[in-house]
């Protein structure tokens, strides 16, 4: 048993998992999962760069985690970034401020690594309970990552897509217009024939979906009173609930989607585009339902870190 660390700082959201990991028996058992909105990605798709006050939330939240992995006593800690920090041009200042903080350097991986964890994560549990082969699909702030395999990665495909670069590009209004959502949709289709040239997006048996995007349009449809994870983790979502919440989320106004029990508050302004990803990769690739999972890229890291820690 090893006790790691993993943390995932995205566009949006920035995250932690402290847990005890036994490859050889295939557990991997939570000590504490948590989850921060900082936009780290804010403004980067129009300026290049990654803006002051978005650093200085992120590293306001990397002092929180730090603390906590010190407190559970992880033994090793890995960080690794995504979409934002691959694009800006000052990430060195991101890089310099977190290994500072938490004593480790982040790594800011490429699309395909970060598909692969994805997968790990995922899939982990799910040989037995759904047939393969998996289209796993995860939904980021800045980015979309699209994985096919059955027992390891076959084919993987990043693709520029997530829900605050979609908001942030196209000027959502509140709610979003026709045709701003129209072009919207163009970019996310022009998006998908870019992943579907690398990733057989019609041949899989089963889509999981990943991230907050999935997760929160699932509470919706799951009509949940509070966020739950438990509820939510192997949910199965049908492809007519997603079009419904989809439909609910775009025309509502700013008030309308943040009275809704589920929404992080950090969500409310982009959750609209996320949704739209979700349902049109729905629509590519014939999907009747989407299995839900909270374990993520996060859980890659930590297995990733325990068979290391064991190969030493």
């Amino acid at each position: 048993m090893t006790r790691v660390a993993a943390v995932d700082c995205g566009t949006n959201s920035i995250r932690l998992l402290v847990a005890d990991a036994d490859p050889a028996a295939g557990e991997l058992t939570d000590l504490d999962r948590r989850m921060e909105i900082v936009r780290l990605g804010q403004g980067v798709d129009r300026t290049g760069r990654l803006a002051p006050e978005a650093l200085e939330r992120t590293f306001a939240a990397c002092r929180r985690y730090a603390e906590i992995i010190e407190r559970l006593g992880a033994v090793r800690t890995r960080f690794v970034a995504t979409s934002a920090s691959r694009d800006a041009e000052n990430r060195a200042d991101f890089v310099r401020g977190v290994e500072d903080i938490l004593g480790v350097r982040p790594e800011v991986i490429t699309g395909d690594e970060e598909a692969e964890l994805s997968f790990t994560g995922a899939t982990g549990e799910l040989a037995g309970r759904v047939p393969g082969p998996y289209l796993v699909v995860d939904i980021g702030g800045g980015s979309t990552e699209f994985v096919a395999g059955t027992d390891r990665v076959a084919a993987a495909r990043s693709v520029d897509i997530g829900c605050v670069r979609l908001t942030e590009r196209h000027h959502f209004a509140d709610p979003p217009t026709p045709q701003q959502i129209a072009a919207a949709d163009a970019d996310i289709a022009a998006a998908l024939d870019t992943a579907e040239a690398a990733v057989p997006l019609r041949e899989t048996a089963t889509l999981v979906g990943l991230a907050g995007s999935v997760t929160t349009v699932a509470a919706i449809a799951l009509n949940l009173p509070a966020y739950d994870s438990a509820a939510l983790h192997h949910a199965r979502i049908p492809v007519e609930q997603v079009r419904e919440v989809t439909k609910h989320l775009l025309t509502a106004d700013h008030a309308e989607r943040a009275a809704i029990p589920v929404m992080h508050p950090g969500r409310v302004d982009v959750i609209g585009a996320g949704a739209l990803v979700l349902l049109a990769v729905m629509e590519r690739t014939g999907a009747r339902e989407v299995v839900v999972s909270e374990h993520d890229i996060l859980d890659g890291i930590a297995w990733r870190l325990a068979s290391a820690d064991q190969d030493h």
